[in-house]
């Protein structure tokens, strides 16, 4: 070949393949763009001279599959969906702004429905049995002795089939209830027991403040929906 403006033409190697796999480097972007997804730009009829094949059009990563994903700032986005567990140490921001306490399953019996409840609230960390006695006793849960204040246990009794003059006689030990029917009938009844967790401080209902971070309590015995969800000893500033 004759001599060009850069010299005469010298064969060369391209060099040893490398395929290991390595680390990306550059520069770091904040641009939140897509990223451009790779493809090898074959036409479907090529042509005899490969450097004029008609180009297939860019395609980029509007949704992606990804076995494991790290990240070490940030995750932004608008909606979440997972099926697994999420793990974090810490969570910040609205989870149920109103502060409602809820959850939300596929109908039992109506096909292409779901249904909806909202917990019970009330100035307590309260707990609660219930079921049907056909007796005079009613035990509670062994489970109940050093979670519950046995002074705080109210019971409710509803008769079943006729009506009948039904009390509380006695509560035992916090942990056995005897029942009575002032007729001198027998006693078939549903219930429903009550009681206080004494595992914790009081809670205080109404306290001074614009944010949960004012509570005068000890906070680490609560998760507040909407809130904070975890982030226990940061949120008094």
């Amino acid at each position: 070949m004759t001599d060009s403006l850069f010299g005469p033409f010298k064969p060369g190697s391209p060099g040893k393949q490398d395929c290991s796999d390595g680390q990306a480097t550059g520069l770091p972007s904040s641009n939140f763009s897509y990223i451009q997804k790779a493809f090898n730009n074959y036409a479907e009829t090529p042509t005899p001279n490969p450097y004029s094949k008609p180009q297939c059009p860019p395609y980029y990563h509007s949704t992606a599959q990804i076995d494991s994903l790290q990240v070490n700032t940030n995750l932004t986005g608008a909606t979440a969906q997972f099926s697994g567990t999420v793990t974090a140490p810490t969570f910040s921001g609205n989870i149920n702004v109103q502060s409602w306490k809820g959850f939300d399953i596929k109908h039992p019996n109506k096909e292409g429905h779901r249904l909806r409840h909202i917990c019970m609230e009330g100035p307590e960390a309260g707990v609660y049995i219930r079921g049907k006695c056909t007796g005079t006793t009613i035990t509670c849960p062994t489970y109940w002795q050093g979670l519950v204040d046995p002074e705080s246990i109210s019971v409710n009794l509803t008769p079943i089939g006729s009506y009948q003059e039904l009390f509380i006689e006695s509560i035992e030990w916090g942990k056995r209830i005897q029942i009575r029917n002032n007729l001198g009938g027998p006693i078939e009844c549903f219930y429903t027991i009550t009681a206080q967790r004494i595992d914790g401080e009081p809670l205080i209902v109404e306290y001074e403040g614009e944010t949960p971070a004012k509570y005068p309590g000890s906070s680490d015995q609560f998760s507040i929906s909407g809130y904070d969800y975890d982030v226990r000893g940061q949120k008094k500033k």
